[in-house]
């Protein structure tokens, strides 16, 4: 039977169910215009200030091209979600083929990863900038930049690409995903065949991940006996590690209910609070990340306040 399924799973496109919103029919155009509000306004706060950090040369410094990076990730992930989820509000449709399921799983998936990986690499630029200020410009060179780069997007695109392959080569025997999106475990979830394997590489990840909230934590500790010595590093911290925290904080705990949710969870939480937190992650981190960041770094903000007196002037 098992071989059957999987010779139907490979020779058929499947097609599979999403969760429906509360009265998503009623009040479809309501849902239609926020939800796009949100995305053309995550596009529009992430793509400006990445223009700003590429077009004036004074940004050129590798606080502000790592956080470049944090908006280009944010659009990323935010249109692995909000496309597809306008289109099913505006078809009254909520079917993905399992191939297309696949892909926003990865794109989801991998631009979380990729938030956890610059914001480690974040952290590192924040204890070299505050505790050794005479070696940043050595320890942060144009090299070095490019290899965490390369880190913070390679580490997490190979991470979840197997992850991804382990959980679409399994046979279906369900076809109906209890979220407003596809997510791996879910996807897992619809197999009848043993998920060992899929718990095996999961917790391989886990530690792997695990390891840069190690590096950010001991970054922390190190950063905050640091300014205690200093009230010049202490403005340094208010000023670019205190969003990075509230930031950090916001997604691992939306993140972490979202994974034991999916793989513990029971029916008993509401169905509106699982989708709020679902929301969470495609929403807040895209959405807040380039303002708490971008607008509370003076010279990000100065820029900003440079281009807007330039367009009221003419």
């Amino acid at each position: 039977m098992n071989i059957l399924n999987l010779v139907d799973n490979m020779s058929y496109p499947l097609r599979l169910t999403l969760m429906m919103p509360k009265e998503s029919k009623s009040y479809w155009h309501i849902y239609f215009t926020c939800f796009l509000f949100i995305y053309l306004l995550i596009l529009s706060i992430n793509i400006r200030l990445v223009m700003v950090i590429i077009m004036q040369k004074s940004l050129h410094e590798p606080m502000y091209i790592f956080l470049c990076h944090l908006s280009v990730n944010g659009v990323y992930g935010a249109s692995g979600f909000y496309p597809k989820f306008l289109s099913d509000l505006l078809l009254d449709s909520y079917m993905i083929s399992a191939h297309m399921c696949a892909l926003q799983c990865y794109v989801i998936y991998s631009s979380l990863l990729c938030e956890f990986t610059i914001l480690t690499v974040m952290s590192y630029d924040r204890y070299v900038a505050i505790c050794k200020p005479l070696d940043y410009h050595s320890k942060l060179t144009k090299n070095t930049c490019v290899k965490l780069i390369l880190f913070s997007w390679i580490v997490p695109n190979f991470s979840v690409i197997p992850a991804i392959l382990l959980s679409n080569l399994r046979p279906f025997c369900k076809f109906h995903i209890d979220k407003l999106y596809c997510d791996n475990w879910s996807i897992v979830k619809l197999s009848c065949a043993s998920s060992f394997v899929n718990n095996v590489y999961g917790y391989i990840v886990a530690v792997i991940f695990c390891c840069c909230a190690v590096i950010i934590i001991v970054s922390y500790v190190k950063l905050i006996s640091a300014c205690k010595a200093s009230l010049e590093n202490r403005r340094k911290f208010w000023q670019t590690c205190l969003p990075h925290i509230l930031s950090l904080i916001n997604y691992t705990f939306a993140l972490l209910f979202d994974v034991m949710y999916s793989r513990y969870g029971s029916n008993d939480i509401s169905e509106s609070l699982r989708n709020f937190l679902a929301l969470e992650l495609v929403l807040v981190p895209p959405l807040f990340n380039p303002l708490i960041y971008g607008l509370n770094i003076r010279a990000v903000r100065r820029v900003f306040a440079s281009c807007i007196s330039t367009r009221v002037n003419i």
